[in-house]
């Protein structure tokens, strides 16, 4: 009797890390400001990213480690097609998020939560995207070099949690002394979202480097990253930058095969 053959199919190889998107989207399906961002990183054992992430994606490494963030900001401006502008389209948000490779090779965002002050946009969100977005209460403010960053979710649970930051931002990061961590933590084009069925979508992101500028921790009392399963606020973060305003263009949802 001959062997049967077996064909395997070749995993795709993953994309570099650039500060440019690879892949610039042309014809958004929405436009839109970050501003006033904050970076918050914990390092983390990769296997506890990969127990809470969705079949087909795999936790993406630096140093041998997972990362999860804690992003608080401002999403200003929000327009339907680069176009229209919608209302309610500027509010605060704050997102827990880890950083992913697709089966298809691709680097991108994973979200946990993303909490923001309006129903309706969250209600949108969660429909659209399949993003796990959440309804808040939440301010951000600015005094002197130091911004503060304030949230208490309303629905869904844990109602009540709260995220409560303040970050000293320092001077520019001039482009010779941005990290290759740094890197890694910012420069991604790309968001996947699990569906109901298992399956995966992703959606490609543009816009210009972050203008990162260096940034201190002066108060941190999270429980966002505590309920999306991470207990990493009992220590200080790996990492803290202050990312400044970036002009985003959002591609459409697409199936992952």
């Amino acid at each position: 009797m001959e062997p049967t053959s077996v064909t395997t199919v070749p995993r795709p190889s993953v994309e570099p890390i650039r500060r440019e998107p690879l892949h610039p989207v042309t014809r958004p399906v929405m436009t839109m400001r970050w501003d006033r961002l904050s970076y918050l990183h914990w390092s983390v054992a990769p296997e506890l990213v990969q127990a809470q992430l969705p079949v087909g994606l795999t936790a993406d490494l630096h140093g041998g480690r997972a990362w999860v963030g804690l992003i608080p900001f401002v999403m200003g401006g929000i327009r339907a097609g680069g176009r229209v502008p919608l209302p309610q389209g500027t509010f605060p948000e704050t997102n827990v998020r880890t950083y992913v490779v697709g089966p298809d090779g691709g680097r991108g965002i994973y979200f946990h939560s993303l909490d923001i002050t309006h129903l309706a946009p969250t209600a949108v969100a969660r429909g659209g995207y399949r993003l796990p977005y959440c309804w808040s209460r939440m301010h951000v403010s600015r005094r002197g070099e130091q911004m503060g960053y304030l949230a208490r979710r309303r629905w869904p649970a844990p109602a009540g949690a709260t995220s409560r930051v303040i970050v000293r931002v320092g001077a520019r990061v001039p482009d010779s002394q941005i990290s290759p961590l740094d890197d890694f933590l910012s420069a991604r084009w790309a968001l996947y979202a699990a569906t109901p069925s298992g399956g995966l979508l992703r959606a490609r992101v543009s816009h210009e480097p972050w203008p990162l500028r260096e940034a201190g921790l002066s108060v941190c009392q999270d429980a966002f990253t505590t309920a999306a399963g991470y207990d990493v606020v009992h220590r200080p973060p790996d990492h803290v930058r202050y990312g400044g305003d970036v002009t985003v263009r959002v591609g459409p949802p697409q199936r992952v095969a």
